[in-house]
This record gives structure tokens, sequence and C-alpha cells, in this order.
């Protein structure tokens, strides 16, 4: 039996592993553009900060993705006997983290102008000896931004449920996030332009609110992980089917006459315990060797599962 084995995609799944590492690197050098662009154009009105700290917060999904990227596959070692799985999960809460902090700092700055009636000028620049609009700049560089999120969203979304990786899918829904953000900060720009002073912070507030919403929801996804909850499928909170399909293939197993199983996840693969209770002990130890091998290549997921015989098994609430 194998013990502290180095796990690697399949081929398949690492060809799409480094295509997401290369949509990341475009993120990233999409959102660096966008922040500079933004900061330009930035003034003082309060949607369009809150675009850009958004903007700046579209940095740390992908970055969270690289690290973990580079430390997820690490072979065991004496101090970390488990591998380096987890770091997809670390890397998950921590850019949750980021997203429900500062959207949390956009609502509270928001909500506090708009309270006190702030107001936002948005003044006149010279381009090329021509006087401008200052909010023209403001929506062309917003609708310019726009597009290159839709199409990375988009294309993450697809390759984060087949690698079952959810920073990759945190980090779609970032995207989605930032180019809804950009066409609220459009109509907040507009509104101060026709005069709806309030229009800005509304604006700017319904984008810091977007912003907490996904950090909630991400923060209590990275958390459960951590806390070994039920394996549920990318942006959903359904069970993940596999462990459920495991199981009845298990019990299909002639000799085996009753079986228990306990999955958890850790990063895009799933480790945990299958309880067996064997039909007579005659080659058993082989049986079992065989077994949890036939479970590795039930499917790519099964990465570590550990398969004990036992005489019966008592189940509790949590198998109901």
């Amino acid at each position: 039996m194998r013990v502290q084995d180095r796990f690697e995609l399949p081929p398949d799944k690492a060809a799409l592993h480094r295509r997401a590492v290369r949509l990341e690197w475009w993120t990233i050098a999409f959102f660096a553009a966008a922040v500079a662009l933004l900061a330009v154009t930035l003034g003082q009105s309060q949607a369009m900060k809150a675009a850009w700290i958004e903007d700046m917060l579209g940095l740390v999904p992908p970055a969270a993705f690289l690290i973990a990227a580079r430390y997820r596959n690490r072979p065991p070692n004496a101090r970390f006997p488990y591998g380096y799985h987890r770091s997809v999960s670390v890397a998950f809460l921590a850019g949750s983290v980021a997203l429900l902090g500062l959207g949390g700092y956009v609502v509270h700055d928001s909500l506090t102008r708009l309270l006190a009636g702030e107001r936002a000028p948005i003044g006149l620049v010279e381009v090329f000896g021509v006087q401008l609009w200052l909010g023209w700049l403001m929506i062309a560089v917003l609708l310019v931004t726009m597009a290159p999120a839709v199409l990375l969203g988009r294309a993450k979304l697809k390759i984060a449920r087949q690698l079952h990786d959810k920073v990759l899918y945190a980090d779609a829904e970032m995207n989605r996030a930032d180019w809804l953000t950009a066409g609220a900060a459009v109509l907040g720009v507009l509104g101060i332009g026709f005069g709806l002073w309030w229009a800005d912070a509304v604006a700017a507030l319904v984008i810091g609110a977007d912003i907490v919403r996904d950090g909630v929801n991400t923060t209590r996804s990275a958390v459960g992980n951590l806390m070994d909850s039920r394996p549920q499928v990318v942006g959903s909170h359904d069970p993940h089917p596999l462990p459920g399909r495991l199981l009845a293939a298990v019990l299909d197993h002639d000799w085996v006459a009753d079986a228990w199983l306990r999955v958890r996840e850790e990063g895009h693969v799933f480790v945990g315990e299958l309880l067996v209770v064997p039909t007579g002990e005659e080659g058993l130890p082989a049986r079992l060797a065989e077994l949890g091998e036939w479970a590795r290549d039930f499917d790519w997921r099964v990465h570590d599962l550990v398969v004990v015989p036992v005489t019966r098994i008592e189940r509790g609430p949590a198998d109901g």
C-alpha cells in the first residue's frame, strides 16, 4: 500500500490547471491596468472610489490561486505528513476575508457620506487642449474595464467546476462583481451629471453591499472547508454526489456486507475513511489493499482513503 503518495492531477485536469494559471496571470495584468486607469480618473466620486477599491480587491483571488498552485502539489514531509493540499483552502479563506473586510469598509464609508449629504463635484479637465467633463472619462474607463471582466469570469467558471477549485470559482465571482460594479458606477456618475447628488453615494453603497454579499458567502464556504464540512458542489450548497456514488459502488462488491464512508475536501481532492464489514476473513488484507487502489481509481478526486475492516457499523444521526 502506498503511503505519503504525491498527488498529480490527471493529464486532462493538469492541462486545465495550466490554462487556469494563464488566465490568472492575465487577470492580474488586467486588474493592474484597471486600477491605474481608475486612479487617474478617480476624482471625488464615491462610486468611482468603490469601483477602484473593488478592482484592487480583484488582485487578491488570482494572487491567492497562483500562490496555492506553487504549494498544493508538494509531497508530504515530517512537518506536514498530510501534504499541502489545504494551501488551496487557506488561499480561499484569505481571499474571502479580504473581500468581506474591504466590502464592509466601502459600505460604511458610502453610508456615512450619504447620511452626511456630501456632494461629490465632478469638474472639467483639459485633454489635448479641449475642455471635457471628467465624468465622460470616468464612464469611458469603466466601460473599457467591463468587457475583459465578463470574458475572464466566464472562462474561469467552467474550469473551476471541472477542477473542483473554489478559489478559482471565487475569482470568477469577483470578475462578475467587477463588471456589475462598473455598471453601477456608470449610473452613479451619470446621476451626478443630471444633478442627483445622492446617486453617486447610492451607487457606491450598492457596490459595497455586493462585495459584502460575496465576502459573506465565500468566507462561510471557506470556513466550512477548514471545519471539514461535507463536500459540496462548487458554486452551490448541494452535497457533492461523488461520496454517494463511491459508497454505492463499494457496496456492490460481493465480499462487502456493509460499508460506511466519511470524506472531506482538501483543496481539489477528497480524503477520508472507509469502513467495511467483510463477509469473511479469507484473503482480507489483499482485498482491503485492492479496494483502496480501486477507490483511488474510481475518480481522480479520491486521493487518500483509509480502508478499515470492522465487525459491524452503528450509524449515527449524521448518516441520516
